[in-house]
Formats: C-alpha cells, sequence, structure tokens
C-alpha cells in the first residue's frame, strides 16, 4: 500500500450504475482540490446547509461541478474575512443566480435545500481579535481551520499590498496575539493553530529576504546589521520580520537567529565590523545588559579611526531596565528608522 493512503480520506463506495450520470467529486477528493479539511466540508453542510445538491443512493456525498463553484466562493469569502454565515448565504444565492435547477442525474436524489440559518454562533473557530483589519478576521479563519493555502495566500497578499511593515505590524501581530489569547484561555488548545500560523508567518518573512548585493569594486562595505537573540532566547518572529523589511530597504544584513552564545556574537561582530546589532530579548530572565553594553563597546579599525557598532534592545524583555547609550525602539518601524540612519552614518566617505 503506498505509504500515503493513511492520510487519505477513505473514497466512498457508489454504486457503478451511478457513474453513467457522473455524480460529481468525493468529500475527500474535493477537500484536497480546495486545500480545506473534509470536517468543515461536513460542517458547512451542517450548519449553514451547504452541503451537495445530490447524494448518490440518498447517502453518499457525491460534489457536482456546481457545489464545486459555490464551495469556491465560500472559500473565497472566508478567507476575505466574511463570517461564514454571510458567506454561505452569498455563496448559495450566487450559485442559484446563475444555474436554474436541472434534473436530477440517474438513480440520483436531490434532497430539498434547507433554508440558511445564522445563529450567532460561539464556535470553536472564534478568536479574540477586537478592532483590527479585515485581513486579519480572514487570517484568523484560515488558521483555526488549519487552512495552510488559504493562511500563506493571504500572508503574501498582506505583504505585497503594505509592505512588511505594515503587514507585520497591522496583520500578523494582531492574528498572533488572538491564537495566543485563546490558547491561553482554553486549556491549551489552538496550539495547532499557533504553530501552522507561526511557520507561514516565518516563510513568507524569508522570501522576502534577498542576498545582499556585493560592494562594487575594492570600495569598502558599509557593515551589515546584525540581529540575534541572546543566549537562551528562542523567539525569532520579531528579528524575521525586522530582517525582512530591512531587505526590503535594500540594507544589508546578517541573520543569526535563536539562542546565539556570547563567544559567538562576539566573534561575528569583530568578523563583520557592522554598522548595527539588533539584540533580541523576549523574557525578562534572557535579557543581559552586561552582553549589551559589551557587544556596544566592541571596536575595530585603525588607530585613530575606531568604530563601534549601535546596538538596539528588541523586545518586551529589556522593558523597564535604564540603558542609556543603548535604545530601545518602540516598534518595528522606530526600528527601521534607527538602523537606517546607523547605516548612513557607518558608510564610507565619497572620495572627491
Amino acid at each position: 500500500m503506498d505509504e500515503t493512503d493513511e492520510w487519505r480520506e477513505p473514497e466512498e463506495r457508489v454504486d457503478p450504475a451511478s457513474r453513467a450520470g457522473e455524480a460529481g467529486l468525493t468529500t475527500g477528493a474535493l477537500a484536497r482540490r480546495l486545500g480545506v479539511s473534509p470536517t468543515t466540508l461536513r460542517s458547512w453542510d451542517r450548519r449553514y446547509g451547504i452541503g451537495p445538491a445530490v447524494r448518490a443512493d440518498g447517502r453518499h456525498r457525491r460534489w457536482t461541478p456546481q457545489d464545486v463553484e459555490m464551495l469556491e466562493t465560500m472559500c473565497r469569502l472566508t478567507s476575505a474575512g466574511v463570517p461564514p454565515a454571510e458567506a454561505a448565504r452569498a455563496a448559495q444565492e450566487t450559485a442559484a443566480a446563475a444555474a436554474p435547477d436541472a434534473p436530477a442525474a440517474a438513480g440520483v436524489v436531490a434532497p430539498p435545500r434547507q433554508p440558511v440559518v445564522a445563529p450567532r454562533s460561539r464556535a470553536a473557530g472564534t478568536l479574540p481579535l477586537g478592532d483590527v483589519r479585515q485581513e486579519c478576521r480572514g487570517l484568523a479563519r484560515a488558521a483555526v481551520r488549519l487552512d495552510a493555502p488559504a493562511v500563506e495566500e493571504q500572508l503574501t497578499a498582506a505583504v505585497e499590498e503594505h509592505g512588511v511593515a505594515v503587514a507585520w505590524q497591522e496583520v500578523m501581530v494582531p492574528t498572533l496575539h488572538a491564537v495566543g489569547r485563546k490558547w491561553a484561555s482554553s486549556g491549551d488548545r489552538y496550539v495547532e493553530v499557533e504553530h501552522l500560523l507561526s511557520w507561514h508567518v516565518s516563510t513568507v518573512l524569508r522570501r522576502c529576504t534577498r542576498r545582499p548585493a556585493a560592494p562594487a569594486g575594492d570600495a569598502p562595505d558599509t557593515g551589515p546589521v546584525i540581529l540575534a537573540c541572546v543566549p537562551g532566547e528562542q523567539h525569532t518572529l520579531p528579528l524575521e520580520a525586522l530582517n525582512a523589511a530591512l531587505c526590503e530597504r535594500g540594507l544589508p544584513t546578517r541573520m543569526f537567529g535563536a539562542a546565539v552564545p556570547a563567544e559567538a556574537l562576539a566573534a561575528a561582530v569583530q568578523r563583520l565590523g557592522p554598522a548595527a546589532v539588533v539584540l533580541w530579548a523576549q523574557a525578562r530572565s534572557t535579557a543581559s545588559l552586561p552582553l549589551a553594553r559589551y557587544v556596544a563597546a566592541a571596536q575595530w579599525g585603525v588607530k585613530g579611526a575606531r568604530r563601534q557598532p549601535l546596538v538596539l534592545l528588541g523586545g518586551p524583555g529589556w522593558a523597564g531596565r535604564r540603558a542609556p547609550g543603548l535604545p530601545r525602539p518602540n516598534s518595528l518601524r522606530e526600528a527601521l528608522d534607527a538602523l537606517s540612519a546607523a547605516h548612513t552614518a557607518a558608510a564610507p566617505d565619497e572620495p572627491r
């Protein structure tokens, strides 16, 4: 047996006589085509009456091309942030307007359509989003459905439309926070939603990075921006967002990721001569001011022309720590502006 068979929904048995009428797709096949789970399709059928128009032998779900069009409309609307009940109503009205009633295929019974009832449900998929962009609602619904293709598509669209900084601050972060609050208040449920959403956020952000251009000729290159989590710190998503936004501005970066040992960080600073260093600490227990001051004191270059990096402290772990000379930006945009200025200031003078 193919090793992937265990991940597929068993194909529903169909009376061979019904094949002459080509009753349509099975639920499993349609779910794979739309990128949602079979459970989602059955739930939409049960809650909103947006099920198959025909059932072989009156029992097995068989989805016709008209059903598929209706479900595609449903997926597009929910992905855009439209509440499921409203999306179902709109999808049914569109389908009804586009195709008149057709005679039932041989051997197939068409049950009467039930009117759509839109109760104000406290379904498992609701997230505490508050006053946010419409894109957040669509992204949250796709994440709760574990609809990976929709999550990827919406994240990519947000970056393309708004740029990295706005997409991060106004779409990705509010949705990630909502999932985190739901997880914290529901006894460790939704952890799979947070993992899926975080993975796709990271994937989309990394797509925004590109290889830095090599310096022209023999001219000395301006040092890059080093981004690193302090020792013991595993949270990298904010740094990945900053890295992507810096690359969007054309600034060279070196991303070292999670839990960089102090010795390795010091060695990287000496080897690269960076214009700036960003140290991320999510928790107070990992934020080390002695390490930050040590990095800020690093020097390189010939005597009389020594250079030092600007060190920025990022993350809530640094909150409440007095650190003169070590700026702590309050937002991604503020960090971008500070790093852009530092990179410009570190640029070598043009020959006269």
